[in-house]
């Protein structure tokens, strides 16, 4: 756990992104195991510091081109699963526009070239980001500050696994 990425109030991931957690992370990401989902949340509920286990869920939005191939969101998945686990509220109140993928680009262009993503109408004041890795943090950042810009007041983000 950490201050993490820009704008937001903490981070906290479950595992590295490695060994079990990466293939779990594939499962999930690129052969449609969705009760995958399940599990990850499952260790994010059993794992993760209390106090970053409150708010309303919402998840990273996807890229509309991937949404449109892979036919699920991943981190929607993981999302609702957490949100089920937890009794909390969900909310899709963010949209990414635009943009390629993250995947296989080098960290400076990450880093510099962020996804654009807009909030969708007003953010809930206390939000917990969900998200399924995390690698350089400008995606949180850029989903941090959408929230922030319609409303959010606490930021708090978790993701099943951190490339380290």
């Amino acid at each position: 756990m950490g201050n993490g990425p820009p704008g937001l109030d903490k981070v906290w991931s479950s595992a590295s992104y490695e060994g079990v957690a990466r293939n779990l992370v594939g499962a999930l990401k690129f052969r449609r195991l969705l009760t995958v989902a399940d599990l990850m949340a499952e260790r994010i509920e059993w794992m993760a510091p209390a106090h970053m286990l409150s708010g309303t869920i919402v998840p990273v939005p996807p890229a509309p081109a991937r949404l449109r191939r892979r036919g699920f969101d991943p981190a929607g998945e993981l999302a609702a699963a957490l949100a089920a686990h937890l009794e909390a509220p969900l909310s899709h109140c963010l949209e990414r526009r635009g943009g390629g993928r993250q995947v296989g680009r080098r960290r400076a262009e990450r880093i510099g070239h962020p996804p654009r993503i807009h909030g969708t109408g007003p953010a809930p004041r206390s939000v917990l980001l969900v998200d399924d890795v995390l690698t350089t943090g400008s995606t949180l950042t850029a989903c941090a500050r959408a929230l922030r810009a319609v409303g959010a007041s606490r930021v708090v983000a978790v993701t099943f696994a951190r490339r380290l």
